[in-house]
């Protein structure tokens, strides 16, 4: 069965599935999108995403008549008919198609796509017993991260340097040496037995693992700081850590080639490692 895409209402083939070629998330990066895990055929905290999308629209000023209902139907029939028992959902929403020009078009109609593919979460699991390495690059990001738009470029550049760099991910240093979050994930690190990662603002994109984390270790009486930190900090930490929609949780080793700690997954991942594949059980029935 070939696989299918959700294009403005229709479902088609993946490799038919097309937009035009003025749409304005391809001309202008003026679009959002979302990464939902699908794990036992389910989706992960998708109320946190439809919130985050949301959000986007209307500091975008962008008008989507679709109801929260409705998206999740159709979202949920995609994920059905692919079959995927574990995957990601790719939605991404953008202002539509006009005649290329920088003000926003006098009626735009927007446009919604959505796709699915495999991913093999199990993987994580396996990482985890052994955490991954980092490193740090300049941010040079616009100023509105906290925007999941497609603007990706300087993401991109940064997943690059870390795979050259044979890291797992690129954590993204500001100016002023604030160590403020990864490519495309939030940053962690552990002192003193406090959890810290930088606060909510303009300058880090709103993480659904990264709130479900500070969620979990709160009830579980893990101190967290939501402060700034430097890569100072950060190079003289007991742990480190990293959360995403594809990584929910893996420990950080070593950053720029430095081991962090003793070099290996700490005692606050492992407490809360078994946390955050409990809360995935209960939503999804999924097991590490």
């Amino acid at each position: 069965m070939p696989q299918l895409a959700y294009v403005d209402g229709r479902m088609v083939p993946l490799r038919n599935a097309m937009i035009h070629v003025e749409d304005r998330g391809l001309q202008f990066a003026d679009s959002l999108y979302e990464v939902c895990a699908i794990m036992n055929g389910r989706l992960l905290d998708w109320p946190g995403h439809l919130a985050r999308l949301r959000r986007g629209l209307a500091a975008l000023f962008i008008d989507f008549p679709m109801s929260d209902a409705a998206l999740g139907i159709v979202a949920r029939r995609l994920v059905a008919v692919n079959g995927h028992s574990d995957g990601l959902l790719y939605l991404q929403l953008t202002r539509g198609s006009a005649r290329r020009d920088h003000g926003f078009p006098a009626a735009p109609s927007p446009s919604l796509i959505m796709t699915v593919r495999r991913f093999d979460f199990a993987q994580r699991v396996r990482q985890q017993a052994t955490g991954v390495s980092v490193v740090t690059v300049n941010d040079m990001r616009w100023r509105r991260v906290d925007l999941k738009t497609t603007g990706l470029l300087a993401n991109v550049l940064a997943k690059q340097d870390a795979r050259a760099a044979g890291a797992f991910e690129a954590w993204l240093v500001a100016e002023d040496g604030t160590l403020r979050e990864g490519s495309s994930t939030n940053a962690w690190i552990v002192k003193d037995g406090r959890l810290l990662t930088h606060p909510l603002s303009e300058s880090i994109l709103p993480g659904i693992a990264r709130s479900a984390l500070i969620d979990l270790a709160r009830g579980a009486k893990i101190p967290v700081d939501e402060r700034p930190f430097s890569l100072a900090e950060a190079l003289a930490a007991d742990e480190a850590l990293l959360t995403s929609t594809t990584a929910p949780l893996l420990p950080v080793v070593r950053i720029d080639g430095q081991a962090i700690g003793t070099g290996t997954p700490g005692p606050i991942a492992a407490r809360l490692a078994p946390l955050v594949w409990g809360e995935i059980e209960r939503q999804t029935g999924w097991r590490a």
